[in-house]
């Protein structure tokens, strides 16, 4: 009979609130409810609690939170998933007073239930189409699961990694970073919010976190106001106008303010300038962490920062949960700035239709359908070798035969399963039988007749060598070794940091005795971030970037190594030599005394112990066949204010395989008011070319490509001389000229 009860109190509460939704305008409908609201239950709205299933920070003892939901003292849970548990939730939640629903936000980052390559990796991609669908399957999947949020894209301009988070975006270059923020939010939120495939994205963080002094999660960050502008705000303001739902703060300060109750960026810039209507959520307990950085007194005054600064909803910290009403009730708070936070959410809650249906992402079926779906196992195995990168490729040793007679396979990632994966991934009971292994994708790949051979030879991160032997014994044996190497999956990502980026452990020890065999060795290097291997890319005859490729890995790799696919991908982050050149990245400036090559060491900005360049530049990578980029044209030596200019390069296929081929434009202001970068990226193209195939590209460049922030922050073009490149990388030689006037 209760339980007849409680079902009929949500029938009638729903009923309601759908003859209500259906009555009015979603403006109308908030401003109705938030007239009805208390202030503990608007302050409830704002406070986000984490479903105790999983976490990303320290979790925070409560007393019962189905009570505090019950009461309407939540507004969002993170971390819960999967139909019955987010049903459960709700219902609750229709208990308040008003049945004000839940939203339920999770990580999902380069996938759900079939994970792709990380997001860095993806990005390797250069695929915009590519890296849009995986966020949409990813939001498909995620949406069936009862998820409405997913606190992604990362777009954050990382140029340290040592920073562990490099792993999460999309690299060193704001125009490339722009381009995929801009495509995985039209992803994850697909037709628009409200499709049941559809999730809010949320870009995160607010801002400059990928300039973490010294590289170290949850550092200070101190630039100037321009290079804030320049560098680091593009990737947001491309997510806003994509029309990005949420965003989420940074931990860093910056120049001496926490993002998180720093109202320069949240109410002067997204709320200000860019107009943004969503709602901003700070990150893990980052309002109260305004406390250790020295920024706020107690609870109290870390709640009246962050709210007056523009935070939206407190994720996990309760300062807002603790201290507001107070705040309010004494005058130190203002209610219309409550009011503004509340209707925020609320007005999200209603886009996602949540007022109509609470329960439309709780569908049992679409659940089920989404758990082993084939055609996104088959993106997946796209995305994954699309993701490759081939850095070395010395006497066209890849790709192999797949008649080879021995291949021996060796190495701590070799046969890891979880570990494709990566960093921020969702787990699920299934994964370790479920994940295809590098060593089955090869395996699989080969003929019948073929035989496999393996040996682990060591651990990803111990000094233990008890291996070598029996890697020594079988590489002996084989024909070829394909060895898989790099960094673990949990040793990037979220306080992951490292001052020492080389192979972890005794890898490399492991490589150098292999290599001693003189049998030809193709490497896989599985990371998060780029590392440094000079040894490795100085002797070993083929090498694959591989990132962490996700559910399809092995058959990816696989897919690459004999053939099936040939390799496309580029780099999106420089590849430094040593630590030492760390912040390396290859938009900098010039100097007033430049290093006019890596033997000029006199009184010229370079190393007296290293040379200048980085080993692998931004948007390098290699392919199995050849391209020729030549006859740059413009279609013009001039560009007026308002014009436009077309730059056009014949791409050839000159070599054995068909092959696709990443055509990037970067320019150069040669005389500006500030200092300008050498070179900047502001146009790329990926063809696909048959052998001896040969295609114009055409880029168009306009006066709005060429404008930057000036000193006092103005956004600005210059009349004046510029240089433009073509080529497949940021050392590109091909290069012509044209002047901006009046």
């Amino acid at each position: 009979m209760l339980k007849k009860i409680k079902t009929l109190l949500l029938m009638s509460l729903l009923s309601f609130t759908v003859s209500s939704v259906c009555a009015q305008d979603a403006e109308s409908f908030v401003d109705n409810l938030l007239s009805k609201m208390t202030l503990d239950e608007k302050i409830g709205q704002l406070n986000q609690y984490n479903g105790d299933w999983g976490a990303t920070g320290k979790i925070t003892p409560d007393g019962d939170k189905e009570k505090q939901i019950r009461e309407g003292k939540v507004g969002s849970m993170l971390n819960v998933t999967g139909v019955d548990k987010t049903r459960k939730l709700q219902e609750i939640a229709l208990q308040s007073r008003l049945g004000i629903p839940l939203i339920f936000g999770q990580d999902v980052i380069h996938g759900f239930r079939t994970t792709f390559p990380i997001p860095l990796g993806e990005t390797a991609s250069w695929d915009l189409a590519l890296i849009e669908k995986a966020a949409r399957i990813a939001a498909t999947e995620a949406a069936a699961y009862g998820i409405h949020w997913t606190f992604a894209p990362m777009v954050d301009i990382a140029r340290d990694p040592r920073w562990g988070r490099v792993m999460e975006g999309a690299g060193e270059d704001t125009y490339l970073g722009s381009k995929a923020a801009e495509a995985r939010v039209h992803g994850f939120q697909g037709k628009g919010l409200g499709n049941i495939d559809a999730v809010m994205a949320c870009a995160k963080h607010f801002a400059a976190y990928g300039a973490a002094v010294g590289g170290r999660d949850y550092n200070s960050v101190d630039m100037s106001n321009r290079q804030l502008y320049e560098t680091y705000l593009p990737p947001f303001k491309a997510a806003v106008d994509a029309g990005v739902a949420t965003l989420m703060n940074s931990f860093n300060d910056i120049n001496g303010v926490p993002a998180t109750g720093n109202s320069f960026i949240l109410r002067d810039i997204l709320k200000g300038e860019w107009n943004f209507k969503g709602f901003v959520v700070s990150d893990w307990g980052s309002i109260g962490e305004m406390i250790p950085h020295g920024y706020a007194k107690d609870e109290a005054d870390a709640a009246l920062k962050a709210i007056i600064a523009g935070s939206d909803m407190d994720m996990e910290s309760r300062c807002y949960k603790n201290t507001l009403q107070k705040l309010v009730e004494t005058g130190k708070v203002p209610v219309s700035i409550i009011d503004d936070a509340v209707k925020r959410i609320l007005l999200k809650k209603y886009e996602l239709g949540l007022f109509t249906d609470p329960f439309r992402y709780c569908n049992a079926e679409r659940e089920k359908a989404q758990t082993n779906n084939a055609e996104h196992l088959k993106f997946a195995r796209e995305a994954g070798k699309k993701s490759i990168v081939l850095l070395r490729n010395k006497n066209n040793l890849l790709p192999l035969n797949k008649n080879t007679k021995t291949v021996a396979m060796i190495g701590p990632f070799a046969k890891a399963t979880v570990a494709n994966h990566g960093f921020w991934s969702i787990a699920f009971d299934d994964d370790s039988t479920r994940i295809v292994s590098q060593y089955d994708g090869i395996r699989n790949h080969l003929d019948k007749n073929s035989v496999m051979l393996y040996a682990k030879g060591c651990n990803e991160n111990d000094n233990d060598r008890k291996g070598f032997a029996e890697a020594l014994r079988i590489a002996q044996k084989a024909d070829v070794v394909i060895m898989s190497l790099g960094e673990g999956p949990a040793m990037s990502g979220e306080a992951r940091s490292r001052s020492n980026i080389h192979f972890s452990g005794v890898q490399e020890d492991l490589l150098k005795e292999v290599a001693k065999t003189g049998k030809p060795i193709v490497l896989l290097i599985n990371a998060g971030r780029p590392l440094i291997f000079n040894w490795a890319a100085d002797n070993v005859q083929a090498i694959l970037y591989t990132w962490w490729l996700g559910t399809e890995a092995g058959n990816a790799i696989a897919d690459v190594v004999f053939g099936d696919y040939n390799p496309s991908g580029k780099l999106p982050m420089t590849f430094p030599r040593t630590e030492g050149q760390i912040p390396i990245y290859y938009n900098h400036y010039n100097t007033g005394r430049p290093a006019k090559d890596n033997n000029d060491k006199n009184y010229v900005s370079a190393y007296i112990d290293l040379q200048n360049d980085p080993k692998y530049p931004f948007g390098y990578g290699l392919s199995y066949t050849t391209f020729d980029i030549s006859n740059l044209q413009l279609s013009s030596s001039k560009m007026t204010a308002d014009g436009k200019i077309t730059v056009s390069v014949d791409v050839k296929n000159t070599g054995n395989y068909d092959g696709e081929e990443v055509v990037q434009l970067y320019i150069r202001d040669l005389v500006g008011s500030v200092v300008r970068p050498v070179r900047e990226l502001k146009g790329f193209t990926k063809i696909a070319l048959k052998k001896g195939e040969m295609q114009k590209v055409i880029f168009e460049l306009k006066s709005s490509d060429l404008k930057f922030y000036n000193e006092k922050v103005r956004y600005i073009d210059e009349p004046g001389d510029y240089e433009i490149y073509v080529g497949n990388s940021s050392a590109a030689t091909l290069k012509g000229a044209f002047e901006l006037v009046n």
